[in-house]
């Protein structure tokens, strides 16, 4: 866990509670680097915080319902409630059975938060306006590259989206213009069987506008080999 140096400033009472919490939260296992508060935060391995800026996450969500698909710890759903979302609904299947410890950990933290974040264990091919609704806004970060069939998952985003989708994915082949996807067999990408696929810019780009979004929004890259998109209705 992070000690933050917050901690040098603040009452005996109230650093008994961050060391409490801290260590509760040490139990878990975490991806994302959730403000629990009382100065502490989650040890995760991803820059969270970054790449919400990197994938242009609106300060100002008042109103938006919103879905998180592949939520994970369940950031970015805790944090699209911290901006102002009227409903937010964080969805995860994969990850959360291949490692019951990354849904405790987003029990944990919906608890310290004292979320209203709806949570449903569902996988992406099962998502549809029927089991979840359709919402403003949908968040597809860090999935498609996980994708068997990155078309068929994008469709699924088109269908429960009545506003924008933001799509965030690893990609590769950048020096080739057309729209093209390098494909990863067994482990070969990061040691990780379940990389499949490295799209190039174009082809998420093409592949968006074929599952039927009707504009979109290219963001500066925000780190090598990454790229996102928000995709319109």
């Amino acid at each position: 866990m992070r000690y933050p140096v917050e901690y040098v400033a603040v009452g005996v009472d109230d650093l008994g509670k961050a060391v409490d919490l801290a260590e509760r939260a040490a139990l878990h296992h975490w991806f994302h680097r959730i403000d629990l508060g009382h100065g502490v935060v989650t040890d995760g391995a991803d820059d969270t915080a970054a790449k919400a800026a990197g994938v242009g996450l609106p300060a100002d969500m008042s109103g938006l319902t919103v879905l998180d698909i592949g939520t994970f710890n369940g950031w970015f759903a805790f944090e699209a409630e911290r901006r102002g979302a009227a409903r937010v609904v964080a969805t995860d299947s994969f990850i959360w059975e291949r490692d019951p410890r990354t849904k405790a950990a987003f029990d944990f933290a919906h608890e310290v938060l004292g979320s209203g974040v709806e949570s449903i264990r569902i996988a992406v091919e099962d998502l549809s306006p029927k089991t979840v609704g359709r919402f403003d806004l949908v968040l597809f970060l860090g999935v498609l590259y996980h994708c068997e069939d990155p078309m068929r998952y994008l469709r699924v985003c088109r269908s429960v989206c009545t506003g924008t989708t933001i799509v965030e994915t690893h990609v590769d082949a950048l020096d080739y213009d057309r729209p093209a996807m390098v494909f990863y067999p067994g482990t070969s990408l990061a040691g990780d069987p379940t990389n499949h696929w490295g799209p190039n810019p174009a082809a998420v780009e093409a592949m968006l506008s074929e599952v039927g979004f009707s504009s979109l929004d290219v963001l500066p890259s925000w780190r090598v080999n990454r790229h996102a998109v928000h995709a319109h209705v």
